[in-house]
């Protein structure tokens, strides 16, 4: 049997208020609407749901019975609506984001902070992790978006570019030698350098670059993270290969330097990624309008 779901919400408001004219002033219909469309509910049914008293109408004790089922049901759709009305004014939800710790740092921060501002009841969830798994989190469903560096090349994913980092070499007091020297690839390698570990994309793009000059790349210490990449070069332990805008900073205090060198390094972009041809939720489109507002 397959019934009207109108018929069930005006059972449901004329059991409620007990009165026919009432359930009608409620629903904004007429009472012989009322009377019809409950009428069509008992022929349905074959049973009689209510009965005529003094004060207007009562409930069978077959309408109670129905009125058990039909009262849940009438309020968890309240709630649903409830839910959308918070969705869509972004009182509610989550936002699922995806990317490595040094993007989230370094360039995320600023528009996490202001999102938050302007959405406190929105909770963020952030998940690290390289590139490779961050795909696999994006296509598995378990984030909204993924931030980083390109180039992607996935026709499941749509991959909007945000920013141009620009990476370099750079040491600490202890290589003060090097200073106001321009130094070739192959004086580079003669000293102890300090790279991301090998399925980075800047380690990547830098070992590439180093291939195509004739050169192997052979980093003495490996890290997996910005901070350790900065530490160690500070300390003296080596040259290490760091996104410029991350240690503006050391930069100005002079705890760190950058290495000049006879070639151009290739600057590196930064992504924002979500499914392709997969609807995206209004709290991601709210995000990702922050992050790519004029």
């Amino acid at each position: 049997m397959t019934t009207n779901y109108e018929l069930y919400k005006v059972f449901y408001w004329a059991a409620k208020t007990g009165s026919l004219t009432q359930a009608a002033k409620v629903l904004y219909i007429t009472q012989p609407s009322v009377s019809h469309a409950i009428k069509q509910l008992e022929e349905s049914f074959g049973l009689t749901l209510f009965y005529r008293n003094s004060k207007g109408v009562a409930l069978t004790q077959e309408g109670m019975s129905l009125y058990s089922y039909i009262e849940q049901s009438q309020i968890l759709i309240s709630l649903a609506e409830e839910k959308m009305a918070a969705l869509k004014s972004l009182d509610s939800g989550e936002l699922r984001i995806g990317g490595s710790d040094s993007l989230f740092k370094h360039y995320m921060l600023s528009y996490l902070e202001e999102f938050h501002v302007l959405y406190p009841n929105i909770k963020l969830h952030l998940s690290h992790g390289t590139t490779p798994e961050v795909i696999t989190f994006l296509k598995e469903g378990k984030i909204d978006l993924g931030v980083v560096r390109m180039p992607i090349v996935d026709p499941q994913l749509e991959v909007r570019e945000s920013i141009q980092l620009k990476d370099c070499f750079v040491a600490g007091e202890r290589y003060a030698e090097l200073k106001d020297k321009v130094l070739s690839l192959e004086t580079l390698l003669e000293h102890q350098l300090i790279l991301f570990s090998r399925n980075s994309r800047v380690r990547m793009a830098i070992t590439e670059l180093f291939n195509s000059y004739g050169y192997t790349l052979k980093p003495e210490i490996e890290v997996g993270s910005v901070d350790l990449l900065i530490e160690l070069a500070r300390r003296g332990l080596g040259i290490s290969y760091v996104t410029r805008e991350f240690i503006s900073k050391e930069l100005e205090e002079g705890s760190l330097f950058e290495i000049q060198l006879d070639v151009s390094l290739p600057p590196s972009h930064v992504g924002i990624m979500t499914k392709r041809n997969m609807p995206t939720s209004l709290v991601t489109n709210r995000f990702m309008d922050l992050i790519f507002k004029p």
